[in-house]
């Protein structure tokens, strides 16, 4: 179950690997929706996205056992990215399956974090 301590220990194993980012006010969402809307930055992070934030902090929770077996991944990119990142800072070997329609910069991106990268026949 998800509880505030839970979101407040999120936050401390995060802080040395996502970014604080800003949420902005959209005039022309709000405009358009009839509503405030805020959008977050979470474009700013290292890795390009949020998804950063879950594969960091489900990497660190992580057993010695488990992490001497290393972690496996599969993304067309802006995951992979966030596990290799979270894998080196670890010190956890990392294979990332990645269809071979990826963004060749989504590819190199995840292996210059030190992930071991297997393309995949993208189907």
């Amino acid at each position: 179950m998800l509880t505030l301590d839970k979101v407040y220990h999120a936050q401390y194993v995060l802080k040395d690997a996502a970014r604080n980012t800003d949420i902005i006010y959209s005039p022309v969402l709000s405009e358009q929706s009839g509503c405030k809307v805020y959008l977050k930055t979470e474009n700013l992070q290292l890795t390009g996205s949020f998804k950063l934030r879950g594969a960091y902090y489900k990497i660190s929770k992580l057993s010695e056992e488990e992490k001497a077996k290393g972690v496996i991944a599969c993304s067309a990119g802006n995951h992979a990215q966030g596990v290799a990142l979270a894998s080196n800072k670890f010190g956890i070997n990392a294979k990332i399956c990645m269809p071979d329609s990826a963004p060749i910069s989504k590819v190199e991106a995840t292996k210059s974090y030190g992930a071991e990268v297997s393309e995949c026949e993208d189907i």
